[in-house]
């Protein structure tokens, strides 16, 4: 299944022995039963306790070749 996810580029800079790196920010939040994550289990007070929504962070950092 395809999801839509933000990149947010942070720049590049060289490292200290000369190399260039750029950093990349992924951002995005899925619903988990779209996969097939389906448990749950109902708490003393009535509320489900794991929510539908998953947060997808991912902090990349690539290195030029």
């Amino acid at each position: 299944k395809e999801i839509a996810l933000v990149m947010t580029y942070g720049g590049t800079t060289k490292d200290p022995w000369g190399n260039t790196k750029a950093g990349l920010k992924v951002t995005g939040v899925i619903n988990r039963t779209d996969f097939g994550l389906k448990y749950n289990s109902v708490l003393e007070a009535g509320s489900l306790m794991i929510g539908e929504e998953v947060a997808i962070t991912a902090k990349v950092e690539l290195a030029k070749i």
